[in-house]
């Protein structure tokens, strides 16, 4: 984890009136332990394993000022649950892969992508300031081999799974 996540996170909740607490700290470091994308529940049931005095409630506030801190980034990978990035701190312009399959998530970086939204952007009187573009795919392994290994493993980890589209709905 990036010492300066916690430096800008420790000025943000001393300006809130707020302290560190050996809870908090453990759900920041859980949440940018790795570049993997997490639910508020994902986070809670790995921030436990780290601290088992950890609440929900405390992961749930901690999500929200780190939200509000410009730490960690909502975004929309499908389904009905919200799902955190933590990978904005460095990246805040990136693009997300998303299996609609097996759920796994690829992040992608393009300059022609960044090139676009820039002439995009300015032909219609804006200034781009972040991009982030979904791609819904299916899994390729899964159409050829018929099996997919991170299908397997998110249901055997207990991942959630994103909910199919029909064909034509």
């Amino acid at each position: 984890m990036d010492q300066s996540v916690l430096d800008r996170l420790d000025t943000f909740i001393r300006k809130k009136g707020l302290r560190r607490t050996p809870q908090r700290d453990a759900i920041v470091r859980t949440a940018f332990a790795s570049d993997e994308h997490f639910t508020s529940e994902e986070l809670f049931d790995r921030s436990r394993k780290a601290n088992a005095g950890v609440s929900r409630a405390t992961v749930y506030r901690t999500i929200s000022l780190l939200v509000e801190a410009g730490l960690l980034h909502e975004i929309d990978l499908g389904g009905d649950l919200k799902t955190y990035d933590p990978n904005f701190v460095e990246k805040p312009s990136h693009n997300h892969l998303v299996c609609i399959d097996c759920g796994k998530v690829l992040e992608f970086a393009d300059s022609h992508l960044e090139v676009l939204n820039d002439c995009l952007t300015r032909r219609m009187g804006f200034r781009p300031v972040r991009q982030s573009i979904k791609i819904e795919a299916c899994c390729e392994q899964l159409r050829k081999k018929g099996v997919c290994p991170n299908l397997i493993t998110a249901r055997v980890s207990g991942k959630r799974l994103p909910k199919r589209k029909r064909q034509g709905s």
